[in-house]
């Protein structure tokens, strides 16, 4: 089974890569700014608690930014925030997505779904075209019956 789609394929969000970063720099910047210019009653400790808590927001913003859903010869690979799943091309039964998802589903051979974070359902048009691309590969390689 091949597909005219060049592999790897590679779907993530860009609205979200975007905000996440740019919001993790400006807290990071903005605390560590805040950690210099503050009163002198915050001592040493506190001053490395300020940047060290807006390191902490960073490190979450940049686990939502690396959310991606990646498509190879063997199978899909989905990142999420805090997790990533191998899933062989025979394990991926379907995907959907509604109108006002967050993200698509994917539907799984052993009767779980999981969530594919990396294609972002606020970017409607690229959600929406991405998703397209990716049941045409789960058409093409999955041993599931079309039933059409």
């Amino acid at each position: 089974m091949t597909d005219d789609r060049a592999l790897p394929a590679v779907w993530r969000p860009r609205t979200t890569r975007v905000v996440a970063y740019t919001t993790a720099g400006v807290v990071v910047l903005g605390l560590a700014a805040l950690a210099v210019v503050v009163a002198p009653q915050f001592k040493l400790f506190d001053r490395v608690l300020m940047v060290a808590f807006g390191m902490v927001v960073a490190w979450v913003l940049h686990m939502l930014a690396r959310c991606r859903v990646t498509a190879d010869d063997e199978g899909l690979t989905v990142v999420n925030a805090f997790n990533t799943r191998r899933l062989a091309w025979p394990e991926v039964l379907g995907v959907s997505m509604t109108e006002g998802d967050p993200w698509p589903t994917l539907d799984l051979a052993d009767g779980t779904s999981i969530g594919a974070m990396g294609i972002n359902g606020a970017e409607k048009a690229l959600a929406a075209r991405q998703v397209t691309e990716l049941e045409s590969l789960l058409r093409t390689r999955s041993e599931t019956p079309d039933p059409a």
